[in-house]
């Protein structure tokens, strides 16, 4: 059975509601006492946090409750619960709250003590013929809670994600332009983000997923929100990131003792969080010179890809080798030619990748390409006719990983193809 204000038979349905003898709104006639009652009422159950000082919650809460009891006042005398074109009042309440950064608890609870005050005024002189009159104004009295909280929750999040939205493009504006070498005050102050002296400049790859139940695109947005919500969970306020689909880059800002740091673990966590195996690398920089570390952080990212690295974080001097032999030159490309043999036998390239990539285990090389471990030895000793390069000997393997490493560049770079 549906206990609702629209199907219960109310009598007269446009008389006012009467307990106790009187108007049922009677008790809420004293808007300033009843006011008081619900602030002590408030700030007895409800620790007060955010930015806001004592006296402007009080100063709100009393006016929240004044609006509240006006409309619950009319309601009573109607037996009409307001419709959301009268909430106004408290959607902009919400509004502002929300835009004064109080947490939206207490907004609905300021909501919930006002009605439940009110509540106990009206049915507080009861009798026992009041029975009917009784349920219907706890009828109303649940659908006003019911309308003001969706409205004021309403009012609060599409607030909050505008806050939130304006933020992140101003923080992005100002990581855009540190990026570029423009970074300004003005720009800080607009992102409300304080430029440091020096930063952790982190570049992020995001690689595809497994799912298949879904579009590309769709499973890409997803991925990046996934990971924005963990940086912003991590490092908020003070990293700056422009991110992408495949990646990015991001300011950790150094310097702050008590402030976060780019670590292996927090790689772990963002990619728990992101669920998708991230890899990065990280280069210490001075604020003037993040322009120049940027592209060094994802020229590094660019050798992890083309040297099939497994994922995970990377500083410099995991891969200073492989970034020497990046400068180019006359001694690099003489170095990559060394493979050029191996153009026309794209197996056999892949076997020597393979075979350095599991430590010159045959076993381990043979599992990874599919094939017996004879066939490994076979091709690992033409290679060494067409090559002159013996992966059985240290020196060999020494001249194969730089050679490699230097033709994977050469073929990844068009100005050396």
């Amino acid at each position: 059975m549906t206990f609702s204000t629209t199907h219960r038979p109310h009598g007269r349905s446009r008389s006012v509601l009467r307990i106790g003898g009187r108007a049922a709104s009677t008790p809420l006639r004293n808007a300033d006492r009843i006011a008081e009652h619900v602030l002590r009422s408030f700030q007895t159950s409800v620790t007060p946090s955010g930015p806001l000082p004592a006296e402007q919650l009080r100063e709100d809460v009393t006016q929240l409750t004044r609006t509240c009891l006006e409309l619950v006042t009319e309601m009573l005398d109607k037996r009409e619960v307001p419709g959301p074109d009268q909430l106004g009042v408290v959607c902009e309440a919400a509004t502002q709250w929300a835009h004064d950064g109080v947490p939206l608890s207490t907004v609905l609870r300021a909501c919930h003590e006002g009605v439940r005050v009110a509540f106990g005024l009206v049915t507080a002189p009861a009798k026992a013929a009041d029975v009917d009159e009784l349920l219907i104004a706890g009828d109303l009295m649940l659908e006003m809670l019911n309308a003001i909280i969706a409205g004021a929750s309403d009012a609060y999040v599409a607030e909050q994600l505008l806050v939130a939205k304006e933020q992140h493009s101003a923080a992005e504006t100002l990581a855009s332009a540190l990026l570029s070498g423009r970074g300004s005050a003005a720009l800080s102050r607009q992102a409300g983000v304080h430029v440091a002296d020096s930063y952790q400049v982190v570049a992020l790859s995001i690689p595809d997923d497994d799912d298949v139940s879904m579009t590309a695109t769709v499973a890409a947005r997803r991925r990046l929100r996934r990971l924005r919500a963990a940086i912003a969970t991590v490092f908020s306020p003070h990293a700056l990131a422009v991110l992408s689909a495949t990646g990015g880059t991001l300011l950790v800002p150094l310097g702050d003792e008590n402030g976060p740091i780019f670590e292996a673990d927090t790689l772990a966590e963002l990619s728990e969080s992101a669920e998708v195996t991230l890899t990065a690398t990280v280069v210490i920089s001075g604020t003037e010179q993040i322009p120049e570390s940027a592209d060094q952080a994802h020229e590094l990212l660019t050798l992890i890809h083309a040297g099939q690295r497994a994922p995970g974080l990377y500083h410099m001097s995991d891969l200073d080798i492989e970034f020497q032999l990046t400068r180019g030159g006359s001694v690099t490309r003489r170095i990559a030619t060394i493979l050029d043999p191996l153009r026309s036998y794209p197996e056999l390239l892949d076997t020597v990748r393979a075979y350095l990539a599991n430590d010159m285990n045959r076993q381990r090389t043979a599992r990874r390409l599919y094939v017996h471990p004879n066939t490994v030895d076979h091709r690992l000793r033409r290679v060494a006719q067409l090559t002159t390069i013996d992966l059985a000997t240290s020196t060999g393997i020494c001249r194969a990983a730089i050679a490699l490493l230097a033709y994977d560049h050469g073929r990844n770079d068009p100005g050396q193809t």
